[in-house]
C-alpha cells in the first residue's frame, strides 16, 4: 500500500466517548505501524503535526491529575517526569531525515497512547 492511499483519516469522536474532542485512534496506531509499510515524508510530517495535536489535547488532564497527587510521592514524581519528556520531544524540531522522521513518529505515537490510556483510566 503507498503513502498517497493511505492518507491519515479524522474521526471527531467528541466527548459522547468521553474522549478529548479531535483524538483520532486510527492515527494513532498507524503511526505505531508505519515501519511495517513504506511512507513517504509528507505522510510522517502529517502524521506528526496530528499526533502533536493529540498530545497537546491529552496532556492537560494528566498534569491536572498529577496536580491532585500528593508531590512526593513516587507515582507523581513517575507521571511528572514522563509528561516533562513527552512535552520536551514534543517541542523539538522534525528531523529531516527519513528514518529519524519515520522513529520520532513512532514514538510520538507511542507517547500518544500511553497519555490516552491514562487519561481512560483516570491516571490510577
Amino acid at each position: 500500500m503507498t503513502t498517497d492511499q493511505a492518507e491519515p483519516q479524522t474521526r471527531d469522536r467528541g466527548t459522547a466517548a468521553g474522549e478529548p474532542e479531535a483524538i483520532d485512534e486510527l492515527t494513532i496506531k498507524m503511526a505505531l505501524g508505519a515501519s511495517r509499510r513504506q511512507l513517504q515524508v509528507s505522510t510522517l510530517v502529517d502524521l506528526e503535526a496530528q499526533l502533536r495535536g493529540h498530545i497537546a489535547l491529552l496532556q492537560e488532564p494528566a498534569r491536572k491529575a498529577a496536580d491532585q497527587m500528593w508531590h512526593g510521592g513516587v507515582k507523581w514524581h513517575r507521571l511528572i517526569t514522563r509528561l516533562d519528556n513527552i512535552e520536551r520531544q514534543a517541542a523539538q524540531e522534525r528531523s529531516p531525515l527519513p528514518f529519524g522522521a519515520l522513529i520520532e513518529v513512532q514514538l510520538m505515537a507511542r507517547d500518544c497512547q500511553w497519555l490516552l490510556d491514562g487519561y481512560r483510566e483516570s491516571w490510577r
